[in-house]
């Protein structure tokens, strides 16, 4: 059984930082690649970067560029969201997705083109 599983949300202060923990779980194939996204209350969920492994691809909207940084450990199949400079308009609940074979894209990651999805994780950034 394929699973998505996240971790490492919480609770900070305006420019505080988190770092976010997406594994897989039950992925037989080599290469995938993982999306993040975020919903927060009121809004459309939002793709925010993407990473596609063993290449190292990544990419970031505008919205979090400079300021998230993807990484990962491909042979624990597990990708790392380091979120600095936090702000109050990055409180949202936080999803990590993911896909076999997914080569991210310059054009952003969309969340149709995700198969499997995480449970999400809340991140609050307090003023």
């Amino acid at each position: 059984e394929v699973q998505v599983v996240e971790s490492g949300g919480g609770f900070v202060h305006t420019g505080g930082s988190l770092r976010l923990s997406c594994t897989l779980s039950g992925f037989t194939g080599d290469s995938w690649g993982v999306g993040w996204f975020r919903q927060a209350p009121g809004k459309e969920r939002e793709g925010i970067s993407c990473l596609s492994s063993p290449d190292g691809t990544t990419t970031y909207t505008d919205t979090v560029k400079g300021r998230f940084t993807l990484s990962s450990d491909h042979a624990k199949k597990t990708v790392y969201l380091q979120m600095d400079n936090l702000k109050p308009e990055d409180t949202a609940v936080y999803y990590c997705a993911a896909r076999p074979f997914y080569l991210c894209s310059a054009y952003g990651v969309f969340a149709d083109a995700m198969h499997y999805w995480g449970q999400g994780t809340q991140v609050t950034v307090s003023s």
